[in-house]
This record gives C-alpha cells, sequence and structure tokens, in this order.
C-alpha cells in the first residue's frame, strides 16, 4: 500500500479510511464509516480496535489479524463479520499497513475499509468461502501457535532474513544471549541494521565492526557444507553461529551458547594432563613438555642441557597413615609449592603419582643438576606445620641428562628413574647421577623380577640358619632362619639381591609365609631349648593377614609361641608406626618374642624402645668392626648394653668374626652374639647334625 497521505488513502477504491496510535486506537476515521458501522467517526474515534473485532461475535476471524500486527506487518484484503446496530451482520474487508516515523519508531497502522454484503450472487461464494477460510483459519491459527511455542522453547537464537536481508522473524531467546530489549528488534530490519545495533551495544569486542560481521555472514552462506561459526563476545561467552540458506531466498541464523562446553571440555582437557591433588602436570603432561624441550632450537652459544629430575619423598607412608590422609594430601600440596617456587620460569614440576615428582630443568652440566637436586633435598626436608602438627620427611633424588643426541624422552624419564632406584638404595636424603653401567643393574634387576615369581611357584628358595650363642655358656640358644635363592642359572643369590625386588613387587609377602612356615617345621626337631629368629619386613607385618600367617603357621607346625621369634628393623615402624605396634603387641601376647635388629643405626631407635616393650636388641655388626681396637666403638657398645640391662631387654652383637671382638664384647656385658667366628649359615640339614652332635658331647660330659 505505498501512499503517503490520508488524502491519497482516501482515492482508492473504498468505503472509508481509518487511521490508529501503537496502542491500535483509533485516531482517524472518514466521515463515511457512519454509513457502514452504524456509528459515527467521532463517536469512534480515542476507541480501541477491539470495538469492532468485540462485537464480531466470532473472534477467531481476528486472530490472523493481531498476529499481524503483534509482527507489525502489512495486511491485505482481510474479511471479518460486522454486527451492525440495525441488528444485520456486514461483512467487510480491510487493509493496512505500519505507520513508521523517519526515527524507526512504530506509529500505529492506517489504511481502508470497504463493505461487501451487498455484492449479490457472490455473498453466497463468499459464506462458503468464509467457512473454508474459517477452517483455513483456524488450523493457521494452531500451526502458529505451535510456531510460536518452538521459538519460545529454542535454547538457540534464531533470525530468519528474506532475500534482501530483511528480519523476518527472531525469537526471545536471542535477544537474552545479545541482552536486548525485545522491542530492540522490529520486522522488516535489515542484518546490517542489527549488527550495527550489536557493535554499538558493546556485545562484540573493540576490533569487530558491522562490516566484519556482514561479511562473515555473506561468507558462510557461501559455504556448501555449512560448519558453526565460533564468535567470542565481549564478555567472554563464546557462541557457535550457524548460517544455511533457504529455497525461496534469504537464510536462517541459530545462536548457541557454547561457553559451559567449551569450559567443560578445557577443564577436561586440563585434567586429563595435571594431578587432580596438587594440580600439577602428571606424566602424559610431564611427557610433551619434555618433548617439546628436547626439539627446541637452542639460541647461538647456548650449552645448556636438558636434565630430569625423579623426586620420591622419604617417610611420607608414616606421616599419612599417622596423621591421616587429610594430612598427607596437604603435605603433598606443600611440597609441590616448595618445587615450583624452586625451578625456573620455562622448567616442569610434574606429579608422577602417590609421592613421586619429576622436574624437567635445563642444567650447564652434571654438577649443576646435583646442585640443583641438594637444593630440593633441603627445601622438602624442612619441617612442615600440618594443622598444628609438626612433620618431617626427606627425598631421594635420580638425575638424568640429555646428551648431544638425545632425542627420546622415554629413555630419559627410564634413566632418571633408575638413578632414582640407586639414590634410594644408598639411603634417604640422596641425589644420583644416571651413569650407564646402571642399566646392567637394572637389567639385572628385571631379571630377577622375572624370575621370582616363578622361583617361589616351583620351589627354588632354601632356609639356611644361623646360631645365636650365649655368651656366658657357649652354648647355642637360637638359630636365624636366612633364605637363599637357588637358581638354576646363577646359582645361589644371596638375599640383599631379591629381597628389595620382592618387597617392591609385593612377592615377600607369600614368600615371608613360606619362610616362617619352613623354619617353624624345622625347629620342631631341635632341642626343645632352642628358638628361631625369622625376619619380618614392612610389607609382610603391614599385611592385614599377617597376625593370622604368624598363628597358623605356629599351630601347623606345632611349635610353642615362646621359640618363634620375630625380628623387625626400624623400617617397619617408621612405615606404619601405629598399626604395625599394634599388631606386634597382639602377637607377643600370645608368647611370641620380638627382636629389634640392626640397633643403634636410626635416629628412632631409643624411642621406639619407650613405645615397645622388645624381647631382644641386636646391636648392628657396624659398632664391632673396630670394637678391639677404638675406644669409640667399645665405649658405644657399653652404652648399648646397659641400656638393654637397664630395661631387662636381652642384648646380642652381630658380626662377630674375630677372637679380638668376642673379647671385646664380652668384657662390655653382651649377652649373645653371632657371627661367622662361630658359625656361618647353614642348611638345615647341617643344623640338624650340628645340634645333634652338641647334645651328645654334653651328654658324654
Amino acid at each position: 500500500m505505498p501512499v503517503q497521505t490520508l488524502e491519497e488513502l482516501a482515492r482508492i477504491d473504498s468505503d472509508w479510511v481509518w487511521q490508529t496510535d501503537a496502542a491500535q486506537n483509533f485516531t482517524y476515521l472518514s466521515p463515511e464509516v457512519e454509513r457502514f458501522l452504524g456509528r459515527t467517526a467521532g463517536a469512534l474515534t480515542g476507541t480501541s480496535r477491539m470495538t469492532i473485532a468485540a462485537n464480531g461475535g466470532d473472534g477467531s476471524f481476528w486472530e490472523p489479524y493481531f498476529t499481524a500486527l503483534d509482527r507489525r506487518q502489512a495486511f491485505t484484503g482481510f474479511i471479518y463479520p460486522y454486527a451492525h446496530p440495525d441488528g444485520h451482520v456486514r461483512w467487510f474487508r480491510i487493509s493496512g499497513e505500519p505507520v513508521v516515523a523517519p526515527d524507526g519508531t512504530f506509529c500505529g497502522y492506517r489504511g481502508t475499509g470497504t463493505d461487501i454484503s451487498s455484492e449479490g450472487q457472490a455473498r453466497s461464494a463468499l459464506a462458503d468461502a468464509l467457512a473454508e477460510l474459517r477452517t483455513s483459519h483456524a488450523s493457521l491459527v494452531e500451526q502458529n501457535k505451535r510456531f510460536e511455542a518452538a521459538l519460545s522453547n529454542m535454547t538457540q537464537g534464531l533470525c530468519l532474513f528474506d532475500e534482501a536481508a530483511r528480519l523476518v522473524v527472531y525469537n526471545q531467546r536471542y535477544c537474552e544471549i545479545f541482552g536486548l530489549a525485545p522491542e530492540a528488534l522490529r520486522i522488516g530490519m535489515s542484518q546490517r541494521e542489527i549488527c550495527a545495533m550489536l557493535v554499538a551495544a558493546g556485545c562484540y569486542r573493540g576490533g569487530t565492526t558491522v562490516d566484519v560481521l556482514c561479511e562473515g555472514t555473506r561468507q558462510a552462506l557461501l559455504d556448501p557444507d555449512p560448519k558453526p561459526i565460533q564468535r567470542e563476545l565481549a564478555d567472554g561467552r563464546i557462541l557457535a553461529v550457524c548460517y544455511r540458506t533457504i529455497e525461496d531466498g534469504g537464510w536462517v541464523s541459530t545462536f548457541e551458547d557454547i561457553t559451559e562446553r567449551r569450559r567443560n571440555e578445557a577443564r577436561i582437557a586440563h585434567m586429563a594432563r595435571h594431578d587432580a591433588l596438587t594440580d600439577l602436570p602428571n606424566r602424559t603432561a610431564l611427557r610433551e613438555h619434555g618433548l617439546s624441550m628436547l626439539g627446541k632450537p637452542r639460541r647461538a652459544g647456548e650449552t645448556t642441557r636438558l636434565a630430569i629430575l625423579c623426586l620420591d619423598l622419604d617417610r611420607f607412608k608414616a606421616v599419612n597413615d599417622t596423621h591421616g590422609h587429610g594430612a598427607g594430601d596437604a603435605l603433598l600440596r606443600a611440597v609441590s609449592e616448595r618445587l615450583c617456587a624452586r625451578v625456573r620460569t620455562g622448567d616442569l614440576v610434574a606429579r608422577l603419582g602417590g609421592d613421586e615428582f619429576a622436574v624437567l630443568h635445563r642444567v650447564a652440566d652434571a654438577a649443576g643438576a646435583l646442585a640443583l637436586a641438594e637444593r630440593m633435598i633441603e627445601l622438602v626436608s624442612t619441617p612442615y606445620d600440618l594443622d598444628g602438627y609438626t612433620v618431617e620427611i626427606g627425598m631421594s633424588v635420580g638425575i638424568a641428562i640429555a646428551d648431544e643426541a638425545a632425542d627420546d624422552i622415554d629413555r630419559l624419564l627410564k634413566n632418571a628413574d633408575t638413578a632414582l632406584y640407586h639414590a634410594k638404595g644408598k639411603g634417604r636424603g640422596t641425589a644420583c647421577l644416571f651413569e650407564a653401567a646402571m642399566d646392567e643393574t637394572a637389567e639385572v634387576r628385571r631379571a630377577i623380577e622375572r624370575d621370582l615369581a616363578d622361583a617361589l611357584k616351583h620351589g627354588m628358595f632354601e632356609v639356611h640358619y644361623q646360631p645365636l650363642v650365649n655368651l656366658d655358656s657357649n652354648r647355642v640358644t637360637g638359630l636365624e632362619a636366612l633364605v637363599r635363592w637357588r637358581h638354576p642359572q646363577r646359582g645361589l643369590i644371596p638375599p640383599a639381591t631379591f629381597i628389595p625386588v620382592a618387597e617392591e613387587t609385593g612377592l615377600i609377602v607369600a614368600l615371608g609365609e613360606w619362610v616362617l612356615n619352613r623354619a617353624c617345621r624345622d625347629a620342631v626337631a631341635w632341642p626343645g631349648g632352642i628358638s628361631v629368629a625369622v625376619n619380618v619386613s614392612a610389607v609382610q607385618l603391614r599385611h592385614r593377614t599377617f597376625a593370622q600367617t604368624v598363628l597358623l603357621a605356629l599351630a601347623a607346625s606345632g611349635l610353642r609361641s615362646d621359640r618363634l621369634e620375630l625380628e623387625i628393623t626400624e623400617s617397619v615402624l617408621l612405615d606404619d608406626t601405629e598399626a604395625n605396634l599394634e599388631t606386634l603387641h597382639l602377637l607377643r601376647r600370645t608368647g611370641i618374642r620380638i627382636s629389634m635388629d640392626d640397633f643403634g643405626t636410626g635416629y628412632s631407635s631409643l624411642t621406639y624402645l619407650r613405645r615397645f616393650p622388645f624381647d631382644k636388641i641386636k646391636i648392628d655388626r657396624s659398632f664391632v668392626q673396630d670394637a678391639g681396637k677404638a675406644t669409640e666403638a667399645g665405649a658405644i657398645i657399653r652404652a648399648l648394653v646397659s641400656l638393654g640391662t637397664s630395661l631387662g631387654i636381652t642384648t646380642l652383637v652381630e658380626g662377630i668374626e674375630t677372637e679380638e671382638q668376642l673379647a671385646a664384647v664380652r668384657a662390655e656385658g653382651c649377652q649373645e652374639m653371632q657371627g661367622f667366628l662361630f658359625s656361618r649359615p647353614r642348611t638345615a640339614d647341617e643344623i640338624a647334625a650340628m645340634l645333634t652332635a652338641a647334645r651328645d658331647e654334653a651328654a658324654a660330659a
């Protein structure tokens, strides 16, 4: 309806002219309206269009009309019934278009009305057409309702544009995504106008212009295989925008807020490469970063090389079990913070699992790597305050340094781990640099690990016994059970070679149970006063069925409990103090005797004498090597013997190999001895023969 004034509108073939404001109240009606509506123009001016709609009887006719008004669309040839004041129903046809001010403000509608009630023969046809139209209207109304419901419930924002890039349809979600008021958009706006509105509102980042947005749309519509385009808003949200053309020209755009999805994906990607407790990079991230550092070209004149430090905490389990897992977790976080504070920018600290960490660091030489390791050991060994508890731990470090041709991060990690194994073997708080010879040792260890389970399965182990001798009577009072592995290729393997491997693999539990049962069965045949001493590792004692295993071994063999002695080292108590002490107390109440092996070598030995009533302490062989020559060694033995006597504990000295050493420890008041001077470890048959000979000799005397 391309007219500009009401006068021009009046010249159109119609019966009356009308105009409303934005609220749909009549602001003008031509005088002719009285002849058709039965009411004067003055009476209708200022009233709502609902004045006419309400007296039409059937409101369904008006639904398409109001739908057009809601969307501010033009309409043509709309037919509806009107109840005239004279009592007759008349039929009118109206057309109208929206009135828009130059600034784009919606001002209302204007249009024409025509009375079609007296068109003669067409009236009957019109009635049929109206009936069909009514049905069609009802169907259209239902479809419109469904369409509106679908638009309103979409999680995506939607805009439909015609071939002239004019807005045809949009939904509320689109307004919500961009923070627009619903009335900010109007049907018929161009895409450029909408883009200008979004840029002016600051929805996009500063560099985004109207031309950029429009060009992006054009390029997306040219793509034969349309894919979502990601756009980042000024507030950090991310939208996935999809453009699809429609058959009659134009296109539909959908906007989905994928911010939370992207955050979740980033979170999952972060979790895949980071430790959940400390948020440090994990082994996967360490490997990726290491490959990057190895492949990174050096700057001119740079001589540094990549070093990998594998770190393992000492005495962590004791803290974790004594103070609880919460304290253990807090300790691991504190350690990670200290390590991160020590490295340089570009280096990496990672947690490999449990109490194991790793550091990637560039160094000039091996001395630099060892110096860093020593600083880290010192840093980690400084006491920690955990909710009022002061705890101390240590750390062992293995180091591997890349050579000129190194391009294999996995090999470096393996070498550093091998060096760590050697560092732990030397004692706590040490650092060890990888050497090629360690590979041979590691290979031997791996071979032992492979063969160990098979050896246990096929009975390749033996128990040898070394006598424990009373120094007053020079008689054997007990025998220590010592396991040996008779390997088909390597011959007799000493326990120092395979016991650490058995402990690390967990096979020590089954092996220890076998040794205990074998020793109890052998001891039953010995003279009644002779006991058997069996070494117990921390791994065995930590096992939940250990006490039951010991009692079953006694029951199966028939050996009295007071003839069994369990030897433990300080490391057993350090590993799990409270739980292990409770198990030892339980076994001691049954009559089993408990002794502390290698006494005097640990810093907490005296502490444990106060916490557990040991039956015997075995003074370590290191104190008797110079017992006959050095006065300091004699003084230490004298002090330890005096301590044992005051506490009612038997004292035994290990490693007696010379008459001079024997005389020295006898002079200090030791009660028992053990060593090669009297006897090396012997097989069960040899021990049986020795005890028989001793018994016969005693009987003859």
